[in-house]
């Protein structure tokens, strides 16, 4: 039996908040756009040095700390110690054409556990294979407008089929098994670019943006289809899981339950404003229509994101990089309520909590992130995250989790002469709301975690990696991930996960 729709009549006040996220966002574009437009006269053009007002990179395109000229100039110099990619990729046509395939191997010995669950971790020693593959291609249909997109094919499977774990040890896996391995549609996008400035800075070319010049202050205008954490919560020395660190919980901000379907994509338009020193950007996007679903919800009336970030480029330490991001999102969805679901056990209604037992009814999840990198030297960078969501309603589209914080630092080879090998180390501490918990400890089971019962303990999760380039786009990896209370639960682990990565950049 289920309970009727509490859903009320008129104006909600998360569509006043989802008015007031937009307008905030299109408000301060607009400011933006009309303070700047006038700031230099059409005769006084400049050209900065291509460090100036420079974008952050996106997953697998980092640029260096300080720029390197062998790596710029790849083009004129085939040297295979310098080379990144298997082959040059010009910076001249108006097409792109990449690819990339990642492999990664992970296993864990057995450890202990009390009890054990549909949706736990197996506590007997086990492994898993991960594959990749991605083919990215772009045309420049002017230097202000380009069109992108991209196939891509997941395959192998996870860990305990990638259940158990909040932080899950392998990014790169898809959370339904069962999904099909033929090659799918990741990515479209239209990518506009608006001049709001004369003067302009250099940019590297990657598979997300083809120009390698731009207007130092612009609007930028995606549309199509994209994962929202190729544009938001980036972060430098902690955003790439096929060079970096391989947990989901520290490539992305794990209390950021971001917009997607089962692989990781959503739909939708996002609008950004740059500048030199700092940039705001604001999505609105589909979301799934269940959770951890693969098909979209298109009704917007019903269910829908927006995001908002504000990005702040300055530095704690005097010539050094520093990158502050803020970042507010509000979801709307078929969400259940964790309390509900409760209740309706207690009265008897269900055999255990089931948050998915509802009638169609439309439900919010308000959450907040900041997220910092800084250089502290040409070679050490340290970044961090922190994460909060209110933690009511189900973990619907990225993990299960409420609250974390992390921190970390990585460490460029060059001392042992070794310049494009990079060490890494983070620390993450990922929770839960009180309510959350408790839906758990009766037997509720959520898309990823479900022991049976649960003895509540903040999972804490220690990483580290060493990433070896081996020849031109070649890199090997070794990863190795420490689990404490998996899945929040103090009656099981802790789990300790070596892994192997093998990379190949086309």
């Amino acid at each position: 039996m289920k309970k009727p729709s509490s859903q009320t009549k008129g104006l909600r006040w998360t569509d006043l908040l989802s008015a007031a996220l937009g307008c905030i966002a299109l408000a301060t574009i607009l400011a933006c756009s009309a303070l700047t437009a006038h700031a230099q006269q059409p005769d006084q053009e400049t050209k900065p040095q291509p460090d100036q007002g420079a974008k952050s990179q996106k997953p697998d395109q980092e640029a260096p700390a300080d720029p390197d000229p062998s790596i710029a100039a790849q083009d004129a110099d085939p040297n295979p110690e310098t080379l990144t990619t298997m082959f040059p990729h010009s910076d001249s046509t108006r097409y792109w054409i990449s690819a990339q395939w990642n492999v990664i191997l992970q296993w864990h010995p057995a450890f202990p556990a009390k009890y054990s669950g549909p949706n736990s971790m197996n506590p007997h020693g086990e492994n898993a294979t991960s594959h990749l593959e991605t083919v990215y291609a772009g045309y420049e249909l002017s230097k202000r407008t380009e069109v992108l997109f991209d196939l891509e094919s997941a395959g192998g499977k996870g860990l305990s089929n990638a259940l158990g774990l909040a932080g899950f040890t392998n990014l790169d896996v898809v959370r339904n098994p069962q999904l099909s391995q033929d090659p799918y549609v990741a990515r479209w996008m239209i990518h506009q670019i608006i001049p709001l400035s004369n003067d302009t800075v250099e940019a590297e070319r990657t598979w997300s943006s083809l120009f390698t010049e731009l207007p130092a202050r612009r609007l930028e205008i995606r549309f199509g289809k994209f994962s929202l954490a190729d544009f938001f919560d980036l972060n430098n020395p902690g955003s790439d899981s096929h060079l970096q660190f391989m947990n989901w919980t520290v490539d992305n901000n794990g209390a950021y339950d971001y917009a997607a379907n089962t692989r990781g994509y959503t739909d939708g338009v996002i609008i950004e404003y740059e500048d030199r020193t700092w940039g705001v950007r604001f999505a609105e996007t589909l979301m799934p229509k269940i959770a951890n679903g693969i098909n979209l919800d298109a009704d917007l009336a019903r269910s829908r994101s927006e995001n908002l970030e504000l990005e702040i480029r300055q530095s704690l330490v005097p010539h050094r990089k520093g990158v502050l991001r803020l970042l507010t999102y509000l979801n709307q969805a078929n969400m259940g309520s964790y309390r509900t679901a409760i209740d309706n056990f207690l009265l008897g209604l269900t055999p255990v909590p089931e948050v998915t037992d509802h009638l169609p009814q439309t439900r919010a999840k308000l959450g907040f992130g900041v997220n910092f990198e800084q250089q502290l030297s040409s070679l050490v960078r340290v970044f961090g995250r922190g994460g909060w969501n209110d933690g009511r309603n189900e973990s619907f589209a990225y993990t299960e989790v409420d609250n974390t914080v992390q921190a970390g630092m990585d460490l460029k080879g060059d001392r042992w002469k070794r310049k494009l090998d990079k060490v890494g180390a983070v620390f993450v501490s990922n929770g839960i709301s009180a309510v959350h918990a408790q839906y758990l400890a009766l037997g509720g089971i959520g898309f990823l975690l479900g022991d049976g019962a649960l003895n509540y303990g903040r999972e804490t999760i220690f990483e580290g990696y060493y990433t070896a380039h081996m020849w031109r786009g070649i890199f090997t990896s070794f990863d190795l991930q420490h689990v404490n209370n998996p899945g929040y639960n103090r009656d099981r682990g802790p789990v300790l996960v070596p892994g192997l990565r093998l990379h190949i950049d086309f």
